[in-house]
């Protein structure tokens, strides 16, 4: 284990609640499934300042910074240049990463804004990390002994396949982690989160799994946790406590993980040979039209 992660989401347009950060919910459940510790998450707009203040103290209590947004080619993208100036290195322009960009304006029919020439600054010593999707790349950076900075665009599509292509496979070649995470949520109806936790009180204090109660849209869920060394450990972990919860509550159970209360509906009617019939106006019915079973 090299120590714990930290993501820090750059824009001021999510301070301002116009943009809502879904880039700080799927890292936070990559990082879950790659068994590396994650305890912060900060969300600082584009103003350098600030950011070097949120960067002093990530590097107090995290050992990788996961930085999304601020790479673009306006003046308020400072996130590499406030990046390399805490660090106290220099930037250098990568003749490849600007070549590449070219390229991809000359693919779409189009010339290279010159604003875009910033975005292959980068610092000195950072491995470029590349972006499929998009004209800004990422770094992957040990800025200090022990500290790695990964920078990714706040575009979430292309930060999700920077991500996946790049990112995780350098995690596990550095063995970011030793352990796996493995989670399972258990979905319940017609009861409430409180009566719920009562019934399983004597499990909420567990350390490992570790038993999670919380209500969404009407349903109430029982996220159960484990880390090992393996998946198939994990799930050993978790399979009794999972069996337990189901002899006390299996009465208001209805699916688990990706199941729906929908999903789960219509395969009942299907093994049932019954159909169901509704009227709907107006709004085409979302929930029908997207139930699986249909």
């Amino acid at each position: 284990m090299k120590g714990s992660a930290e993501v820090i989401c750059v824009g001021t347009e999510l301070l301002l609640g116009d943009i809502l950060n879904t880039n700080a919910q799927f890292l936070a459940q990559e990082l879950a499934q790659l068994g590396i510790p994650h305890y912060y998450q900060t969300v600082v707009g584009d103003n350098p300042a600030r950011i070097q203040q949120v960067l002093e103290t990530a590097c107090e209590r995290s050992r990788l910074l996961i930085f999304t947004g601020g790479l673009g080619p306006t003046p308020d993208d400072l996130t590499i240049a406030t990046l390399a100036e805490f660090f106290d290195v220099p930037l250098e322009e990568r003749p490849e990463v600007l070549a590449d960009i070219r390229q991809k304006f000359a693919s779409r029919g189009r010339e290279m804004s010159p604003s875009n020439q910033k975005q292959a600054l980068l610092p000195q010593g950072a491995d470029v990390l590349p972006n499929p999707a998009g004209s800004a790349p990422g770094i992957i950076w040990e800025p200090r002994p022990g500290w790695v900075v990964m920078t990714f665009p706040g575009v979430p599509k292309e930060m999700q396949v920077m991500w996946a292509e790049t990112a995780v496979p350098y995690l596990k070649q550095q063995r970011w982690s030793s352990a796996t995470i493995y989670s399972r949520t258990l979905k319940f109806w017609g009861v409430g989160e409180s009566t719920l936790a009562e019934r399983v009180d004597h499990l909420l204090n567990l350390e490992n799994p570790t038993v999670a109660p919380y209500a969404s849209q009407g349903t109430v869920k029982l996220r159960v946790s484990a880390k090992a060394v393996s998946e198939a450990a994990a799930i050993a972990l978790i399979d009794p406590i999972v069996k337990e919860i189901l002899k006390i509550a299996d009465s208001d159970y209805y699916g688990s993980d990706e199941d729906t209360l929908a999903s789960v509906v219509g395969q009942l009617l299907q093994a049932r040979g019954q159909t169901l019939a509704i009227a709907e106006s107006c709004t085409g019915g979302g929930r029908l039209v997207y139930a699986p079973f249909l």
